[in-house]
């Protein structure tokens, strides 16, 4: 690895940072006027990283000055879309080296989901503003560790869940909270996604040459690579990621907990589920239900990556998924006169009992543009998506891991019993068990996994009384990459 500076040895191994205070001309932040540049290194530049390129590059005042990523070839690929167009851009492989810069005003961070509070973490302390993609954390811990280094050291941190920028559903969230449906009785976030397996290797796969996969790793445990695929598949190993309730379904839990008017994480979380339909190298839920009960109202949120039937698999699937309530992925909010349908990105559709649609609120910014303007004013309150919503969407999705984590093997009638007492989840596990069963999983072979209640304490966001459950809010980290216990 490239030397290391005095600040990314510290940030690295975790060590009070003094070098670094609130005071340090690096950390104080100057409001910028519209004609000022910004300028920003894109961190992780495959696959969504590209969008973010793309995304920035497009706006007035702003400059893309650096690319980072462990891939050497993805670096040179993507260097060269600059210099066709005759622009200057410097890469890394390294981003401390991009965070030595004191011409680098922000960092937007799209790496894998392990990586993603360290380097919003030394941006920070580096006195960079954040552009953070979902989630914004791999544990819940992290993410509160990035709010407190986001206040310390006074940085704009914007989260990627670009629907919050949608003045539509807004709009229709603040209708319904308006009590024209009547009372919310439960709000559901739905990921419908196709996800086929990954298959199963018979030994340890070799890295390519061109990737660090030192730096890869990172904060995560550096062990042989057992899976065909390096990338994307990362997301269905819970060392590096979080399942689909945390890479697509941090967006809809977004939606859902905004919809209930919640500000902080739930009291009770309980998880049921599996890696069902298949076996292969992945070991997160590709089929799960996680009821979040809250005072208001219980949040659930349901993960389905097998298709509609046993007879979509055999026809490559085809994008065939179930649909609930006219949503796959969505957000859908029962009130007691009808329903919110948040369909998309952008849209919300009001609904009476009858079925009939009442209202539409359509519309939404440019998220890039709304953190760009954050960086600009210096006011966290102009940001759409600042990283404490962030933060407390992303735990949720890493409470409901929890208890699946804590889990054991169940039959689906002793699931069917403690479902009971709760008709929501009652009916949602219904429909579960109907779904699997047009597949034609084996639920005596299936691996179903009732997890247990775990109890959170919502203002030191750790669990009540429960070891275990805290020992799965946060991580053993590598040596030189520690998200520091002091910020």
């Amino acid at each position: 690895m490239a030397r290391l500076s005095r600040r990314g040895f510290l940030q690295g191994t975790g060590t009070t940072l003094i070098a670094l205070s609130t005071t340090s001309p690096l950390a104080v932040a100057r409001r910028r006027g519209p004609n000022d540049e910004i300028r920003i290194a894109c961190v992780g530049i495959r696959g969504r990283g590209s969008n973010h390129i793309d995304g920035l590059r497009a706006l007035d005042g702003v400059r893309v000055v650096a690319l980072v990523d462990v891939d050497e070839e993805v670096l040179a690929k993507a260097k060269k879309k600059f210099t066709d167009r005759d622009e200057k851009v410097d890469t890394y492989v390294d981003l401390r080296r991009a965070l030595d810069r004191e011409d680098i005003d922000a960092i937007a961070v799209a790496s894998p989901n392990h990586w993603h509070a360290l380097q919003a973490i030394w941006a920070c302390q580096a006195g960079k503003d954040v552009y953070l993609e979902k989630p914004v954390s791999h544990n819940i811990w992290e993410g509160g560790q990035i709010v407190k280094a986001a206040r310390k050291y006074g940085r704009i941190v914007q989260t990627g869940t670009q629907s919050r920028s949608s003045h539509g559903i807004a709009e229709g969230i603040d209708w319904i909270q308006a009590g024209n449906l009547g009372k919310i009785e439960l709000s559901r976030g739905l990921c419908y996604k196709p996800r086929k397996s990954i298959g199963k290797v018979k030994a340890a796969q070799k890295v390519p040459d061109h990737i660090n996969y030192d730096l890869w790793t990172g904060p995560a445990p550096l062990n042989p690579l057992m899976r065909r695929s390096l990338h994307y598949d990362w997301h269905w190993v819970f060392d590096t990621g979080n399942g689909d309730v945390g890479n697509q379904g941090i967006h809809q839990m977004d939606m859902a907990r905004w919809a209930l008017g919640e500000t902080s994480l739930p009291r009770r979380t309980l998880s049921v589920g599996g890696r069902l339909g298949y076996d292969d190298d992945g070991n997160t839920p590709n089929t799960q239900m996680v009821y979040h009960e809250f005072e208001s109202a219980p949040l659930i949120f349901e993960v389905r990556g097998l298709p509609q039937n046993k007879q979509a698999q055999a026809d490559n699937w085809g994008g065939r998924m179930d649909n609930f309530m006219g949503a796959r992925i969505g957000v859908i909010v029962h009130c007691e006169g009808g329903y919110l349908r948040i369909p998309n990105y952008s849209m919300a559709i009001a609904v009476d009992k009858e079925g009939k649609e009442i209202r539409r609120f359509e519309g939404a910014t440019n998220h890039y543009a709304n953190f760009i303007d954050a960086v600009r004013s210096r006011e966290v309150e102009d940001l759409h998506a600042d990283i404490r919503e962030g933060h407390l969407s992303s735990a949720m999705c890493h409470m409901g891991n929890v208890s699946h984590l804590l889990g054991e093997g169940r039959t689906r009638e002793q699931v069917a019993a403690a479902m009971t007492e709760r008709p929501a989840a009652a009916e949602t596990y219904e429909r579960f068990c109907a779904h699997l069963d047009a597949n034609e999983v084996d639920f005596a072979r299936s691996g179903l996994r009732l997890g247990p209640w775990i109890e959170m304490d919502p203002e030191t966001e750790r669990f009540v009384n429960d070891e275990a459950a805290n020992r799965l809010a946060t991580r053993e980290y590598r040596e030189g990459f520690v998200v520091p216990s002091e910020v």
